[in-house]
């Protein structure tokens, strides 16, 4: 039996549920199919995975009516420090530092755990009455029709809408049946993360060191004594860290870290994620479109791979409702390329612009390091040019969509 709604999201991480509720929240009856058991990634306990959520991001949430809740569990990113480093020594005297006092909107981003976000997600929801949520089934197959697209789940159910949307990640099976192929390199590169306790406050400080194997970045969490760790080295080296016992991998970590925070020690689980670009060449297809990794996967190196997803969140809804409210068919391709020229440049923009920031700072060249600091040190002797930097971090450049200011569509 085909089960119909208007919009057909396939993926339950993040980006899927923020445009369920998007579109739902403007008038969509939409169907979420996602892999797994819905409560799973909603446990109470701490395992350190975190997201660095620009400001804009934080608007999103506000906009949809979660924000209130997820305040009290959300760090404020008051300041961020960028610097080089070495494997021995810690940061190089010479940094690049952003004061979230320079812009007047207030933090420039806030440090958020997984599991208060997914449950948040999770419960927004099982509270609107035009969401259905599949969980623990897959989709398998799709047909476009000329009115619609009709998915096939692993259980053999069949659901249909006007669209389909594809938030199913880098191998995202949406994109791959709808034809789009995808362009992409392997960095060499393993983050490794996990979640550390340390001796003094971070005071609400970013870290990003420049180290000869790729970024470590020490992202502040909520209680000033824990910070989140994203750890890049080569795949051959991260292999050899995450196989050592704890004792053995904080030896490892702490002459990376440097000691600004005084002792530090594991406080959460250790995970790795392998490194790579992946860019679909096209967001968009008959009756389907593709939203975060499923449309672009980045490297991590400044945190903003949600962001980026939130960004097409928050672009696909409104191009989404505005042609809704025009009584135009929102799966056309007239509608849909809306969405693409709105999204494909700034996305892709970003992300090579981060491919090419690794490729300059994961070396130890004595010459392209002296070059790094130098460079570091111009942008922050000038205000107006670091106050650009800081404004584009934030999410608060560009064409913004109305919920990245914060508003209703």
């Amino acid at each position: 039996m085909t089960q119909a709604a208007d919009i057909l999201i396939a993926g339950g991480g993040l980006n899927g549920p923020a445009l369920a509720l998007a579109l739902a929240r403007n008038g969509f009856s939409v169907t979420v199919v996602d892999g797994r058991p819905a409560p799973q990634r909603a446990e109470p306990g701490f395992d350190g995975r975190a997201y660095a959520l620009a400001l804009a991001s934080k608007r999103l949430l506000a906009a949809l009516g979660l924000w209130d809740g997820l305040a009290s569990q959300a760090q404020p990113i008051l300041r961020v420090v960028t610097a080089d480093g070495t494997t021995a020594g810690g940061p190089s005297p010479f940094v690049l530092a952003f004061d979230h006092a320079e812009i007047e909107e207030g933090p420039m981003g806030y440090l958020l755990e997984d599991r208060f976000l997914y449950a948040a997600f999770l419960a927004a929801l099982e509270a609107e009455p035009r969401i259905r949520l599949v969980s623990g089934t897959t989709v398998e197959a799709q047909e476009v029709g000329p009115q619609g697209v009709t998915v096939t789940l692993s259980t053999g159910a069949q659901l249909s809408g006007r669209l389909l949307v594809g938030c199913d990640g880098r191998q995202s099976g949406t994109a791959r049946r709808a034809g789009i192929r995808r362009s992409g390199w392997g960095y060499g590169q393993t983050a490794l993360v996990t979640a550390i306790e340390h001796e003094r406050p971070h005071e609400g400080t970013a870290w990003q060191y420049f180290l000869p194997g790729g970024p470590l970045a020490i992202l502040p969490l909520p209680g000033g004594h824990r910070s989140s760790i994203v750890w890049s080295e080569s795949d051959a080296a991260a292999a050899g860290i995450q196989r050592l016992p704890d004792a053995d991998y904080l030896g490892a970590l702490r002459p990376r870290f440097g000691d600004f925070l005084g002792s530090i020690r594991l406080a959460g689980d250790r995970f790795t994620y392998p490194l790579s670009l992946s860019l679909a060449h096209s967001f968009v297809a008959p009756r389907v479109a593709l939203v975060g990794d499923a449309a672009h996967g980045v490297h991590p190196i400044a945190g903003q791979g949600l962001n980026l997803g939130l960004r097409d969140v928050a672009a696909l809804a409104e191009v989404l409702t505005l042609a809704a409210r025009r009584g135009e068919d929102v799966g056309s391709p007239l509608v849909l390329d809306r969405y693409q020229q709105w999204r494909r440049f700034d996305a892709t923009a970003l992300a090579l612009g981060m491919d090419m920031v690794n490729r300059l700072f994961s070396n130890d060249n004595p010459m392209l390091r002296a070059g790094r600091d130098l460079g570091m040190g111009i942008v922050n002797a000038l205000p107006g040019l670091r106050r650009g930097f800081i404004r584009q971090a934030a999410g608060l450049s560009g064409d913004l969509p109305q919920l990245l200011q914060g508003r209703a569509i």
